[in-house]
């Protein structure tokens, strides 16, 4: 009797260690799935939207300096006051839910990168669906990225909400962009 019950709590800690090691992968393909499914509320449940904004604006401006983290106040107190005025002003206008829509987000799952605010539809048979590889994996945040045809990589960030919960809170799109085919190539089959 002792020797089952120590093989099932053994049991239930390799099911909840392999759960919560699966979790961010589970909720990128969740992203993937409900994009693909035009699912709203299913991608507001995985995605934080206001942070996926905020993550994005800088990097559509192109404005590096934006994307650059602040220096630490004691070693550049004055270097510090300066980017959070920076950080205060307005920014110039982008359009950033061009890439918060079902269709663009299901292009960015599938590495198509900067591409991907160009998509107004989810295609009817689906493109070739690449597997997100780890980048990163610490306790409280997963970066997974995903590669196109090109080579660049959209890294995609998600952080832990609760125990098995984790949402998009950063997408990282490639530094450069893919050749020209590959945005205009038709859907394989």
């Amino acid at each position: 009797m002792k020797k089952l019950f120590g093989n099932l709590v053994l049991l239930a800690v390799i099911v909840a260690v392999v759960s919560f090691l699966a979790a961010p992968a589970v909720a990128f393909f969740g992203i993937r799935s409900a994009a693909d499914a035009n699912d709203v509320a299913g991608l507001s449940r995985l995605i934080d939207f206001a942070a996926v904004r905020k993550s994005l604006r800088p990097q559509l401006s192109g404005d590096a300096a934006a994307m650059a983290p602040a220096p630490a106040f004691l070693d550049d107190p004055i270097g510090a006051v300066r980017h959070q005025i920076e950080q205060a002003r307005p920014a110039a206008a982008v359009d950033v839910d061009a890439w918060l829509t079902p269709a663009a987000l299901a292009a960015l799952t599938r590495g198509e990168g900067r591409y991907a605010a160009q998509r107004t539809r989810i295609p009817a048979v689906a493109p070739t669906n690449p597997m997100p590889g780890p980048v990163f994996w610490g306790m409280n945040r997963v970066r997974l990225a995903v590669a196109d045809e090109g080579g660049p990589r959209t890294v995609f960030t998600f952080e832990r909400k609760g125990p098995f919960e984790w949402k998009l809170v950063h997408i990282g799109l490639p530094e450069r962009v893919a050749p020209a085919a590959t945005a205009t190539a038709p859907a394989r089959r």
